[in-house]
């Protein structure tokens, strides 16, 4: 399994913007194979942080969801309403193993 660990900058004045973005893709992961752990908004601390953690059975298969999200008619609707709210400044993405018992 890897999980998935988005770290966002968004822009604090669009909070509504970027979680109805957030509650588009939580069944778009799963639809396409993995499972979303949720989307985390600002709430103390920084305005402008918000998370995603989402997992898949491999890399591979994370991949796959990658390629084919490009493609899929919802999943460009979602890149589509980010670009044209500009809730999104910026993201960065790392991938992590759970140890499990």
């Amino acid at each position: 399994m890897v999980t998935c660990y988005l770290r966002y900058i968004i822009d604090p004045n669009k909070i509504s913007e970027f979680e109805e973005y957030a509650k588009m893709w939580v069944p778009l992961v799963g639809k396409f194979g993995g499972q979303h752990h949720g989307y985390f908004l600002p709430s103390e601390g920084a305005n402008n942080l918000a998370l995603a953690l989402f997992s898949f059975p491999s890399l591979a298969a994370y991949e796959s969801y990658r390629t084919d999200s490009f493609k899929d008619k919802e999943c460009i609707a979602a890149f589509q309403f980010a670009e044209d709210t500009n809730c999104i400044i910026s993201y960065e993405r790392s991938f992590f193993r759970p140890v499990l018992d």
